[in-house]
């Protein structure tokens, strides 16, 4: 896989979940979450109740909330948000349904949740901002992304669950590359936006996420890049915020704690598979990482 679908994939678990809201004004929902909303029709605000000034989003815009935070999406910065109950919703399809407000112009929805680890996450997802505003005609993989969605949803056939469900799970990475793409993040988040585009840096990075078991050093990460090792080591440190031995280290771990969490894999293997050849020298550098032993992270995130 490419560095920004590692990435993504580090630190999201389990599916997300979606639901198609059709709403007529006045009307207002209470949502909190990690997660987006897509504008499919008509037109409504976002408005966070930590209380940033409220986005006007028009159809066809996407936005991305980064982290777990009080919103609300109304037909008007003025309507309250309800809370909607569970038994609200309709249908067995992966994508549910709700209907909310009276009679006023109609706005169509498409959101979803998606469920990150937040414990330990990658440095570029940790410094995302927390509120990404897209404007699909402007990203065309997006805007078709977009396009396909609210065609199955407005006409389902055969294999529309699966193919809806797909597409969600998808999104995130759309909106994540389009973000980038623009080239408006700012800080930490800026740096490791150039970093996957630069030149001597993303060979070395590609290199590392490939085989994270290989026994890199700054000198044959350097001979990838092209540059000698002290301009190379300089110019990744300034790009991702630390040296290159020491990301692949956090590399090497969350690889590693990935398959704690997910597989019974045998502690030899995941040492092997994290680039360590005993056992002891892994869990050395996993409670390092994570302060807990590998066993006992295992049985405390399976548990």
């Amino acid at each position: 896989m490419d560095v920004l679908t590692e990435v993504v994939e580090s630190v999201r678990t389990g599916r997300p979940s979606s639901v198609r809201t059709d709403a007529r004004a006045p009307w207002g929902l209470h949502m909190r979450g990690t997660g987006f909303h897509v504008v499919l029709h008509g037109s409504c605000w976002l408005v966070d109740l930590g209380g940033a000034p409220p986005v006007r989003l028009a159809e066809g815009d996407v936005v991305f909330l980064s982290e777990s935070s009080d919103h609300v999406l109304a037909d008007d910065p003025r309507t309250p948000g309800e809370h909607v109950a569970e038994e609200r919703f309709d249908g067995p399809s992966p994508i549910r349904s709700l209907r909310v407000g009276a009679d006023g112009p109609r706005t169509r929805l498409l959101c979803g949740t998606y469920h990150l680890d937040r414990a330990r996450p990658h440095p570029l997802v940790g410094h995302l901002p927390t509120v990404i505003h897209l404007r699909t005609g402007e990203h065309p993989q997006l805007t078709a992304a977009v396009a396909l969605l609210g065609s199955e949803l407005e006409h389902p056939r055969g294999g529309s669950d699966g193919i809806v469900t797909a597409l969600v799970d998808s999104l995130l990475l759309y909106i994540l590359r389009a973000w980038l793409e623009e080239g408006r993040p700012e800080g930490a988040a800026a740096g490791w936006a150039a970093a996957l585009r630069d030149p001597a840096v993303a060979p070395a990075l590609a290199a590392m996420h490939d085989d994270p078991a290989a026994p890199w050093t700054v000198r044959s990460l350097a001979a990838l890049s092209g540059l000698s090792r002290a301009p190379f080591a300089r110019r990744f440190t300034a790009l991702t915020g630390e040296p290159p031995l020491t990301y692949l280290t956090r590399w090497r771990m969350t690889g590693a704690a990935r398959l704690l969490r997910e597989t019974d894999a045998p502690l030899s293997a995941v040492a092997s598979r994290a680039g360590y050849g005993s056992e002891f020298a892994f869990a050395k550098a996993f409670k390092r990482e994570y302060g807990l032993a590998p066993g006992r992270y295992r049985r405390r995130a399976t548990g």
